[in-house]
C-alpha cells in the first residue's frame, strides 16, 4: 500500500506524522481541537465502501468496498478476503454474533440485499421485495430489541422501512412503512443508541428523524445550508462515531463535525479537504489516536487519520420491550379510529371476549386470537368498559358501556353471560357537552355506576337501574379536574376511583357517590410519564395490585401499586414480535388488563393495548395483546 504524508495542526503547534497504510501507524498525533489533515488516493474505483470496526471482532477484514466489480472485503494488507459478483452501490454493515451483515443496493436488479460473511465467504443474496422508486441509499439499524431494520431512500422524497433481522436469526423480510423523506437524499445514518435515523437533503442540509418503527414521521434539522446554518454549500455522505458524528460538503470540500448533546448533536469547526475532488462518502473507526476515515470521492477511495474524537456520552435508558403476543383485525374506519378496550371474561377462559370502540363508528368485539367475532355500527364510541352481574328485566346479562360522542351520552351493550354475544341495548342521556372517558364502577352492594368526563374537566357519576327491558341512568354525583382529563378505572374491591388529568397528573378518590370527592395525587405528568395521560388500568393480583398508566406522549405504559403511597414500579413498551410479524404499540389511548386465568401465554392475565400506528405493514388501527406473565417478569412484578 501507498505511504501519504498527514499534517495535523493544532491551535499551539504543528505536527507532521507519516502514515503507512497497511497498519495506519502515526507518528507524533494529538487529540487536538482544530485538526486538519491531508489524504492520499488509496487508488481503489469504488461506488461505496466502508471501514469496519472490527476491535470487538475476529473478522479478519477491515474494509468494504462495493462497485461494478461486485462485493469485496479487504484486510489490513489491502488484499482480498472475500468477494461477490454483481453491480453493488450503497451499503451498509452490522457486526452480531453471526459475524458481518451487509445490505447492499444491487445496481443491476435495482432492489435492496441482505448479504452474510460467515465461514470467509458472502451468503447468497437475500432480495427484499422490489420497491415502486428508485432506491438511491440505505442504511441499517438494530434496535435495543435486537430487531434490525433496514430504510431505503430515493431521490423523489420517497422511503421505506424494512424488518430484516432479529437477535440475529433470519426471519421474513416484512415491510414496516412507507415513508416520506426529502428530495435530493441518497446517504443516511442511523445512530442505534438514540434511534436517530440522519439522512442528507443535498442542497438544504441534514435532517434527523425518529428510526423506531412505531416512531412518527417527524423530522429535526441538525445541521443547515446557510444562511440557515452553518453547511457553506450542501450536505452528503455521513459517518457516527461513539458521541458524535462526521458529514462531508462535497461543493466545499469540508468535513463537518457535530458533537451529542443531549437529544441532538452540537457543530463544531468543520475542516477543509482540499484534496478531494467531490467528497460524497466517509466511514470511520476509532483508534487510540483518534479516528481513521475512509472517504470516496470522484469514484475512489482516500485514506485519512483525524487526530479527533467526540466527548463520550452516556447512552440514554429505555423501558424494556415486552413482545406482542397477538394483534386485533383493524377497525374498519381510516385514521384516528381505534381507542378504547375493555376484556369480557367468560366462565370459560378460552372464551372470553376483547371490546375495542371504533371512535368513527361503532364497536368491535375480538377473541383471543385477535379475530373480529361482531361488528356493531352505533356510531361514535369513545371509552369502553364492562361489568357482570346486571338485571334487566327478567334477563341476567353482563353489561358493557361506552361514552357515545354522537349525542354526549351513554350507549349501553348487554352480552350474554353464556356465549358472550353482545347487542346494543339502548343509550341514555348526559348533561355533558363534549363527552369523552368513562368507567364503570361496581359497588359492595351490587349497584353498577358509570363515571363519565367531559374535556371541561367535569365528571358526572351515573347510577345506572332498569324499567323494564330499558336500562336507565341517574346523576348521583359531580366533581372535577382542573384541566382536560379522559382515562378513568375504579377498583372494585377497595371502593377508589383513579382518573387521569391528561396534562397533569394521576389522582385517586373514592368511588362511592356518597363518600368524598378529594382528590389525592397518585404520580405526576412528569419521567417516566410523558403526556398525554391516557388510558387507565388496574391489574388485581392475590398479593397486590397494579395500576398500569398509558403514557402517550413516549409510547410506554407505566406501572404503580395500586395502593398508597402509589410506588413507581416501572415503565414498559409492547414491541414487535418479528417471528409472529406484528408490530408493537404506540401512541396508544386505551388499555385494560386483567388478572384472570386465560390459560396458555395469559396464565397470569391479560393486557390489551390500543395501537395508534398500526404497522408491518401499514393499517387502519388495531388492538394489541400482551401476556400479563411477560410484563411481571419485566418488571419483577408479584
Amino acid at each position: 500500500m501507498t505511504g501519504y504524508s498527514l499534517r495535523v495542526a493544532c491551535k499551539r503547534s504543528l505536527v507532521v506524522g507519516l502514515v503507512t497504510l497497511g497498519g495506519l501507524t502515526h507518528a507524533g498525533t494529538a487529540l487536538c481541537a482544530n485538526p486538519t489533515l491531508e489524504v492520499a488516493d488509496a487508488g481503489e474505483t469504488v461506488e461505496a465502501a466502508r471501514l469496519l470496526d472490527t476491535r470487538n471482532s475476529d473478522l479478519s477484514a477491515e474494509r468494504l468496498l462495493s462497485g461494478a466489480d461486485g462485493l469485496r472485503l479487504l484486510d489490513a494488507t489491502g488484499a482480498t478476503v472475500a468477494s461477490l459478483d454483481g453491480h453493488f452501490g450503497a451499503l451498509d454493515t452490522r457486526l452480531d454474533r453471526q459475524g458481518l451483515l451487509v445490505a447492499a443496493l444491487d445496481e443491476n436488479r435495482q432492489q435492496a440485499a441482505l448479504i452474510r460473511f460467515r465461514d470467509e465467504e458472502f451468503s447468497k443474496p437475500i432480495y427484499l421485495e422490489r420497491s415502486d422508486f428508485k432506491i438511491d441509499g440505505l442504511c441499517l439499524y438494530r434496535d435495543p430489541a435486537r430487531n434490525t431494520f433496514v430504510f431505503l431512500i430515493g431521490e423523489e422524497g420517497r422511503g421505506e422501512q424494512w424488518l430484516v433481522d432479529h437477535a440475529d436469526r433470519d426471519v421474513t423480510l416484512r415491510r414496516v412503512r412507507q415513508l416520506s423523506f426529502p428530495p435530493a437524499s441518497e446517504h443516511c445514518q442511523v445512530d442505534d443508541a438514540n434511534a436517530d435515523l440522519l439522512i442528507n437533503e443535498e442542497n438544504v442540509g441534514l435532517w434527523r428523524y425518529d428510526a423506531s418503527p412505531e416512531a412518527d414521521l417527524a423530522r429535526q434539522p441538525v445541521a443547515l445550508r446557510r444562511p440557515f446554518g452553518e453547511l457553506e454549500k450542501s450536505a452528503a455522505g455521513l459517518a457516527l462515531i461513539p458521541g458524535g458524528m462526521l458529514m462531508v460538503d462535497p461543493a466545499a470540500r469540508q468535513l463537518h463535525r457535530f458533537q451529542r448533546d443531549g437529544d441532538g448533536w452540537q457543530p463544531l469547526s468543520p475542516l477543509p479537504i482540499e484534496s478531494v475532488q467531490e467528497p460524497e462518502q466517509i466511514s470511520a473507526v476509532m483508534q487510540e489516536d483518534g479516528l481513521r476515515l475512509l472517504i470516496v470521492g470522484d469514484d475512489r477511495t482516500h485514506d485519512a487519520h483525524l487526530a479527533w474524537q467526540a466527548a463520550p456520552v452516556s447512552v440514554p435508558s429505555s423501558p424494556v420491550s415486552i413482545p406482542v403476543r397477538v394483534q386485533t383485525d383493524p377497525v374498519p374506519s381510516l385514521g384516528d379510529a381505534a381507542d378504547d378496550p375493555a376484556i369480557w371474561l367468560s366462565a370459560q377462559p378460552e372464551q372470553s371476549r376483547v371490546l375495542g370502540t371504533d371512535k368513527q363508528g361503532g364497536l368491535g368485539v375480538y377473541d383471543l386470537s385477535g379475530r373480529e367475532l361482531q361488528y356493531l355500527p352505533v356510531g361514535r364510541v369513545n371509552n369502553v368498559d364492562v361489568r357482570a352481574g346486571f338485571t334487566l328485566g327478567d334477563r341476567q346479562i353482563d353489561i358493557a358501556v361506552a361514552s357515545h360522542r354522537d349525542d354526549n351520552g351513554l350507549q349501553f351493550f348487554s352480552i350474554d353471560p353464556t356465549n358472550g354475544h353482545v347487542e346494543a341495548a339502548g343509550n341514555a342521556a348526559t348533561e355533558l357537552n363534549e363527552i369523552y372517558g368513562l368507567c364503570l364502577f361496581k359497588n359492595s352492594d351490587g349497584a353498577i355506576s358509570a363515571i363519565v368526563n367531559d374535556k371541561d374537566g367535569r365528571f358526572v357519576q351515573y347510577r345506572l337501574g332498569a324499567h323494564g327491558d330499558r336500562i336507565t341512568a341517574e346523576a348521583t354525583r359531580r366533581f372535577a379536574v382542573a384541566t382536560q382529563p379522559e382515562g378513568c378505572v375504579a377498583d372494585d374491591r377497595r371502593e377508589r376511583l383513579f382518573i387521569g388529568e391528561e396534562n397533569r397528573a394521576v389522582w385517586t378518590l373514592e368511588a362511592r357517590a356518597d363518600a368524598s370527592s378529594a382528590l389525592q395525587k397518585v404520580i405526576d405528568a412528569d419521567e417516566p410519564i410523558e403526556a398525554d395521560i391516557e388510558g387507565l388500568a388496574l391489574y388485581q393480583g392475590e398479593a397486590r395490585s397494579y395500576l398500569v398508566i398509558s403514557s402517550q406522549g413516549n409510547d410506554s405504559y407505566v406501572v404503580v401499586d395500586a395502593e398508597p403511597p402509589y410506588a413507581l414500579r416501572g415503565a414498559f413498551r409492547l414491541g414487535l414480535n418479528a417471528e409472529a410479524g406484528i408490530d408493537g404499540a404506540s401512541e396508544t389511548d386505551g388499555i385494560e388488563v386483567t388478572s384472570a386465568n386465560l390459560g396458555g401465554a395469559y396464565s397470569r392475565g391479560l393486557m390489551v393495548a390500543q395501537d395508534g400506528r398500526n404497522r408491518l405493514p401499514e393499517q387502519n388501527q388495531n388492538y394489541k395483546y400482551a401476556a400479563w406473565a411477560d410484563i411481571a417478569q419485566a418488571l419483577q412484578l408479584d
